[in-house]
């Protein structure tokens, strides 16, 4: 496919290995689960595949018992064609600011296990962040994607995409992304705000990001399209759709019904869609499906996976009744701290506080010490001033408050960085797994050997052999098929 690419055709990004399990699988799509589909996606026609995220370290460590890094060198191995894409943010682990030291290694070390692309977001669209982790990219080789974050606030006016799009084309930037992590984009407002987002951008192409949350991402990226953006993001299903991103099954029929090209083989990638779908069955995992429009959640703005997670904690306490009133006070307390944007890591910083009000029954008597280093400037004196003045100085008055300050450590330097996470003696990649996940995670990673294989759906004599192996009761199986006879037995244990 790779030789044929259609000039002025639609491209596609694939996030099935990113986003898509992410989004609904909670992260929890294991290195092999991916590798026997790699080939195909590599072979398909991808402008880029999305395969890491800081955010997958720690879980893939400690959660999954898997080395992150060998899963992008396993995947680099089987896609030497396609650029494999990690993203990252201004955080990298948990909700802490990352000293400079650290984030330069981390990008140094994607570089080296494979990752060609990075594609960058701040969760404020503040250039001057932009700037620092696009000029880190280029040290450590990797072509920087833009994000230009989409949110709804009185502040996030038209011309507030406008400036911020002329401050990302300034930069040595491959692309600029227009992103709608949160799904709120409608189709008449990627009407309105495209053309902006492009003119602005000039000669640097630009890619176009959604999801699926209010049922209207697909809806989105064919305006997108019809606007002139042709680089468009897209999950493979079953991890395409709910909170997900659109199905490129589904943008590239609609695609070419309105008379486009499109430049992926969808007949290599069907069996990516029967692999996965087998695996979640397998799993009982979830699969994403089309959801119907919520015009609430433009109001409070909390991801998907966020509302999951407030309902099985509230469910936990016997609360759920209360999700209603957590997700107004979530609206409120945003618009106090000067409408941040949803997403990592003001969505949990802003989400949590709201659920700590109404589960406390006062406003901010219980305060989380990422809400007060919010207040405090950490996070960008723009942040900290947008805050209403009277809270803002209930905040930084705080006893807490001026604790962090006093307990606040210097900016780490690479050299301490070294020391601090293993010395000599243990490995760059070692050492950002220890900061990541910790010393005893990584060794218990270790511990645990290599990744589970899974064997492609193409295989379903294998499947189902390898499941009767796992199976405690007696069983017995009797096959025949154009002359070929088979018998499994499996026996009661013999103690």
């Amino acid at each position: 496919m790779k030789d044929q690419q259609k000039p002025g055709a639609i491209r596609f990004v694939d996030t099935t290995l990113r986003d898509g399990h992410l989004s609904l699988w909670a992260s929890n799509m294991r290195t092999g689960m991916m590798l026997p589909i790699a080939e195909r996606l590599d072979c398909a026609g991808f402008e880029a595949i999305e395969v890491m995220s800081s955010a997958f370290f720690k879980k893939c460590v400690r959660d999954l018992k898997e080395d992150p890094w060998e899963r992008v060198r396993l995947l680099k191995r089987r896609m030497k064609t396609t650029p494999l894409r990690s993203i990252r943010s201004r955080s990298m682990l948990a909700f802490q600011i990352t000293p400079s030291a650290v984030a330069d290694l981390w990008l140094e070390r994607l570089a080296a296990n494979g990752i060609d692309e990075l594609r960058t977001s701040d969760p404020s669209n503040t250039p001057f962040y932009w700037k620092q982790a696009v000029d880190a990219a280029k040290r450590a080789g990797l072509k920087t994607i833009l994000n230009v974050i989409y949110s709804i606030s009185p502040k996030h006016t038209d011309e507030y995409f406008v400036a911020r799009a002329r401050e990302a084309a300034k930069l040595d930037v491959a692309r600029i992304c227009f992103k709608d992590p949160g799904g709120l984009l409608t189709p008449e407002t990627t009407r309105r705000l495209a053309p902006l987002i492009l003119r602005e951008a000039k000669d640097k192409p630009v890619e176009f990001h959604t999801h699926c949350n209010t049922g209207l991402g697909a809806l989105c990226c064919l305006e997108a399209i019809k606007l002139g953006i042709t680089s468009i993001n897209t999950a493979i299903p079953p991890l395409a759709d709910g909170s997900s991103n659109p199905s490129i099954f589904n943008v590239a029929m609609n695609a070419r019904s309105l008379g486009y090209l499109t430049n992926v083989d969808e007949d290599l990638i069907k069996p990516v869609r029967d692999h996965f779908t087998a695996i979640a069955k397998q799993n009982n995992l979830p699969m994403g499906k089309p959801l119907e429009y919520d015009a609430y959640h433009s109001l409070h703005q909390v991801p998907g996976g966020m509302i999951s997670n407030f309902r099985f904690q509230l469910a936990n306490l016997g609360k759920l009744d209360q999700l209603p009133a957590v997700l107004e006070e979530v609206s409120r307390v945003r618009a106090e701290f000067g409408y941040p944007i949803m997403v990592t890591p003001y969505s949990q910083f802003f989400g949590v506080q709201a659920a700590i009000n109404v589960m406390v029954g006062a406003r901010y008597k219980e305060v989380t010490d990422e809400v007060l280093l919010y207040a405090l400037g950490f996070w960008g004196e723009e942040e900290a001033r947008s805050i209403e003045p009277n809270l803002r100085d209930r905040l930084v008055n705080n006893p807490r408050a001026k604790e962090l300050v006093a307990n606040q450590s210097p900016d780490i330097t690479l050299k301490k960085f070294r020391q601090k996470f293993g010395g000599a003696s243990v490995t760059d990649d070692d050492k950002m797994l220890h900061y990541f996940a910790g010393a005893e995670a990584v060794a218990a990673m270790r511990a645990a050997g290599a990744p589970q294989r899974y064997v492609p759906t193409a295989a379903p004599l294998v499947t189902l052999i390898e499941q009767i192996s796992k199976r405690k009761t007696p069983v017995h199986l009797y096959i025949k098929r154009n002359g070929f006879t088979l018998r499994v037995e499996r026996r009661q244990s013999v103690r």
